[in-house]
Order: C-alpha cells, then structure tokens, then sequence
C-alpha cells in the first residue's frame, strides 16, 4: 500500500503481485516432485475488478463512518468514478529480473535521492519528476513535513503477504519440506512481453 505520488502529494493506492491463476492439488508427486500443478488464469476484465474494488472500498468506509450512503450513491453516479484498476503484462515464472524489478517497484520509497537536489543557499529542494521534464521547488521544511507525512505509523504494515505467499503458509511447507517450485501451465496469450503489475488505485 502506498500514500504518495510523483511529488509526495496523498495519492492513495495498492500495488499487488499476484498469482496470475491457481494451483491444482493432485494426490501423488509428479515427475518434479511437486504435489500439484499452477494453471494460468484468463485475462482479467479491469471494468468488473474495477467495480469489486469500488464496492469493498466503500463498504469498509461505510462500515467505519468514515462516509454516508448518500455520499456513495452520489459518487456512484459520476462518469468518472475517480478510482483505476491498471493490469500489466504477465510475468513468465523463469524471468527472475522481472520479479525482481517488479518487487522493487512495489515497496520503493517515496521519493528518489537520484531527483532530489538541495540548494543550500536558498534553503530549498528541488525535485524532478519520473518524466525528468518537470521540477517542484520545495521550502526545506515543507520537503521534510511532505516525506515525514508518508512514513507508516508505529506498527503499521504497508506490505502484506496472503494465501500461497502467507509466511503461515510459507512456514508450513518448508517444515514438511514442500517448498519447492511448482511447474506451471502457460497459456498462449498473444503477444504478451516480459510481465504483468498491478495496481489498484483510488484516484481523485
């Protein structure tokens, strides 16, 4: 989960990486010595994920007070609902530099030490954006307060494990000595690249 955009503005949103399908149980070990099989999933439709990802937001702000039925119904009826489900290429399971690349991008910190530029004369910080063609001037007590603003608070998690990648899971299999790599299914899906991200993101 991340709070913050290009220029550390509140930008709430999820980045997930996700199995991109399910696993099959079968009930003896096959030739890799793996106890099921991973079958790739058919491509998502964004405007249906879209939608769940609305309902469950607004259901879990409903529940909490945070907002009112009226306001939900007014916010359902706009053209642009201000939330965007994005849905990249798929990952192959060999290409390690993918995961790897993707997992960095998931838990990135808020801003680049690479774009960042402080000017000690004027008591500023300069801070191009991920285009490299725009720059925000920044007070140098503004720059702190915008990074301090994202920084989780004590004992909050930001990144979260589930099902398969659990560590209950995780844990379970490495005591019954089960961790190891599943063979996969690939569905021909055109001309797909190197991977697929997600990210789900209650914009505006």
């Amino acid at each position: 989960m991340q709070t913050f955009g290009d220029f550390l503005g509140f930008n709430p949103h999820c980045h997930i990486l996700v199995t991109d399908g399910c696993f099959l149980r079968q009930a003896q070990d096959d030739v890799y010595g793996a106890k099921g099989m991973f079958r790739v999933a058919p491509p998502l439709e964004l405007k249906k994920l879209e939608a769940i990802f609305r309902h469950n937001v607004f259901k879990m702000l409903l529940a909490k007070g945070k907002i009112t039925r009226e306001l939900i119904a007014m916010h359902s009826s706009w053209k642009h609902s201000g939330f965007h489900v994005f849905c990249g290429n798929r990952i192959s399971p060999t290409d390690d530099t993918a995961i790897e690349n993707l997992a960095r991008y998931i838990i990135r910190a808020s801003f680049s030490q690479e774009r960042m530029k402080y000017l000690d004369q004027e008591g500023t910080v300069v801070y191009t954006a991920k285009d490299r063609k725009t720059n925000k001037v920044f007070p140098a007590m503004e720059w702190l307060a915008a990074m301090c603003s994202h920084i989780p608070n004590r004992g909050e998690q930001r990144v979260r494990y589930y099902g398969y990648y659990s560590n209950v899971a995780r844990g379970k299999r490495q005591k019954e000595g089960n961790d190891i790599a599943v063979p996969c299914i690939l569905e021909p899906q055109g001309n797909e690249k190197a991977f697929r991200k997600s990210c789900l993101c209650p914009s505006g």
